[in-house]
């Protein structure tokens, strides 16, 4: 993380989002402070607060790629959650602090994978070994002499090393393995109930005796189950939730979608969830506090949160003024362009063309796009946009499967082996869809 400046972490963002210079920097700036301030001794380091930010933009400009791209750059846990889908205590929904526990597992997951790979070496080795306790069984060794020991040992030796060398990966054998549990029925009110159920799983799973079921499998398969459950044994759960623990509290990523459907004030009375009362639920989370999930308590203050929303109704200023003072920056972002939109299906390392050219590679076929073809694809998807509802980059997903759908759809029935496509071609296959007033059929 130390050689990982604002500069680079920009760099690294601009390799799959187009653009949105400003929100880039913003959440680069966020991201060094946190290094910044566990460099800081203590106990200034807890005074401080991490640079919370929200995100002003329509749909499909970026939000939510840059703040995952974001987490798997430095390797952070990191959840999205929909602001609109927690409510008030009394409604249906989900509990507010499930996005915390959501984040532990994330966590938890992150670093038992890492242990895995430190351990898979032995593993490995031991998954062999009880490879070839199923493939030849050793008998009754307390029983035997000296010498017959030593001639096992030599015949033991010679099997590993045909084993290694692949010559009974076919072989089917007979192999006990765990039975995984029941899924558990919720049976009790919705409130909070996510993190409960999980808790009294555990707990019947730990007390009602696990049973093994047998499995007839080949060796390359049988291989694969050893090396997990060997794995597990390896690994020290609860220095992994140590870890786990620790990083969702200092690295921690939680991104608030759609927050600008809790804003603004509710005009109706009813029976409807207070959209203040659930900022009000959601505040002590973002101010910092001690929520309890299944592998500990886990404190909130230094977690970084990115809020995101289209505010096309609300403005950020029709949040409670609590939640404001919650999210210091406020980054708005800039509506696609064509040149963007040229930008994004050539540029990022992922890009639209290149997905669309490895997907027709697989069938043997050459796709190639003009540049007069690009050109066009990006105009027709920008019209489209200024024309109905602006769903950003994600007009060029429509646009793009309209475009090959009947090559997708012929391959590989019929036998094509070059595909070329330019401005006429486009014209003519999507000529439909750009003079048609009336294109609900493509709207995402």
């Amino acid at each position: 993380m130390k050689e990982l400046t604002p500069r680079k972490i920009v760099k690294e963002l601009d390799k799959y989002i187009v653009g949105q210079t400003q929100a880039k920097k913003s959440v680069a700036i966020a991201l060094r402070n946190r290094w910044r301030r566990q460099q800081v001794e203590k106990p200034l380091r807890d005074e401080i607060s991490p640079n919370n930010i929200i995100l002003i933009g329509s749909t499909g400009v970026g939000k939510t790629e840059i703040s995952r791209r974001l987490a798997t750059l430095v390797n952070a846990p990191f959840v999205k959650v929909e602001a609109s889908k927690f409510t008030e205590v009394g409604y249906v929904g989900r509990d507010v602090e499930s996005m915390v526990r959501d984040l532990v597992e994330v966590s938890v997951k992150q670093v038992k994978n890492e242990k895995e790979k430190t351990v898979l070496g032995q593993a490995r080795t031991n998954a062999d070994e009880r490879i070839l306790d199923c493939l030849f069984p050793k008998g009754d060794i307390s029983s035997m002499s000296e010498e017959a020991l030593k001639r096992h040992d030599r015949t033991r030796t010679k099997l590993r090393k045909k084993l290694k060398g692949g010559e009974y990966e076919g072989r089917v054998i007979k192999i006990n393995i765990k039975a995984s549990p029941m899924p558990f029925m919720q049976v009790m009110g919705p409130i909070g109930m996510d993190d409960m159920t999980g808790n009294i799983q555990d707990m019947l799973s730990n007390v009602l005796p696990r049973k093994d079921k047998t499995q007839r499998l080949n060796v390359e398969d049988a291989r694969e189950v050893f090396i997990n459950e060997e794995a597990e044994k390896l690994i020290d759960m609860d220095d992994v939730i140590k870890l786990a623990l620790n990083r969702s509290e200092q690295n921690g990523i939680i991104f608030l979608d759609e927050i600008d459907k809790i804003a603004g004030s509710d005009s109706s009375g009813g029976p409807d969830v207070s959209r203040e009362g659930v900022q009000r639920d959601i505040l002590p989370i973002i101010e910092g506090c001690t929520v309890s999930t299944k592998y500990g308590q886990v404190k909130t203050d230094h977690v970084l949160f990115i809020a995101a929303g289209a505010f096309h109704v609300s403005k950020p200023s029709d949040l409670i003024p609590e939640l404001q003072g919650r999210f210091p920056i406020r980054v708005e972002m800039n509506n696609l362009t064509k040149a963007d939109f040229v930008k994004i299906l050539t540029k990022p390392k992922n890009a639209l063309i290149i997905q669309y050219i490895a997907l027709l590679n697989s069938e043997g076929v050459e796709l190639k796009f003009l540049k007069d073809a690009i050109q066009e694809i990006a105009a027709i998807a920008t019209e489209l946009n200024d024309k109905m509802e602006n769903i950003g980059a994600r007009r060029l997903h429509t646009v793009m499967t309209s475009l090959l759908e009947d090559i997708l759809f012929q391959l590989p029935d019929k036998k094509i082996t070059h595909v070329k496509l330019d401005k006429a071609m486009v014209n003519e296959k999507l000529s439909t869809i750009s003079e048609d007033e009336d294109l609900r059929r493509y709207i995402l």
